[in-house]
């Protein structure tokens, strides 16, 4: 009898496990349009996102979680040009997507920007509370960008009332 209990329990165990494995990996994305907005980087000169030239989007985005946006596509516009137009985004980090979202390797763009092969740019500061757009951009045109925990969210996110330099958190983060 306590074999077939102790079956019993491992079967559940395994279930539970894939659908968690399913829902983690699989379940919640979808894919992002690609539109005019869905590529941006913030202008040095006006402080806001601006819309770049772009091609071969793909985008993956989740409703449970702000951390879940990756995107892969190309653009045309230098690495110098854009440098001089746009705001430079220090200490980019990079998500890990899922291995099914096989065009972004966090990993080697990690890599890449830490040894100067590509520049990150800001995308678009609190896209939500506390979460920057960052987008990384190589000398050949390829490009990526992700969602990232900014210095504010940080702090917030911890339990801690925003610094003063940090926008007013919103209620529901308080």
């Amino acid at each position: 009898m306590g074999r077939i209990a102790i079956a019993g329990i491992l079967v559940v165990a395994l279930m539970a496990g894939l659908v968690l494995y399913y829902l983690q990996v699989y379940a919640y994305y979808h894919e992002v349009a690609e539109d005019r907005a869905a590529v941006q980087l913030t202008s040095v000169t006006s402080g806001q996102p601006e819309p770049i030239i772009f091609d071969r989007f793909e985008g993956i985005d989740a409703e449970s979680s702000p951390l879940r946006y990756r995107a892969c596509f190309s653009t045309a516009l230098s690495q110098a040009m854009l440098t001089e137009m746009f705001v430079i985004y220090d200490d980019a980090e990079p998500r890990v997507a899922p291995g099914w979202f096989d065009c972004f390797d966090a990993a080697q763009i990690g890599d890449d920007l830490r040894y100067g092969d590509a520049i990150a740019f800001l995308g678009t500061e609190n896209i939500q509370y506390g979460i920057d757009r960052v987008v990384a951009v190589y000398p050949d045109g390829r490009a990526y960008a992700w969602h990232q925990i900014n210095a504010c969210g940080a702090v917030v996110f911890d339990g801690n009332p925003a610094p003063e330099n940090c926008p007013p958190a919103p209620e529901s983060l308080n």
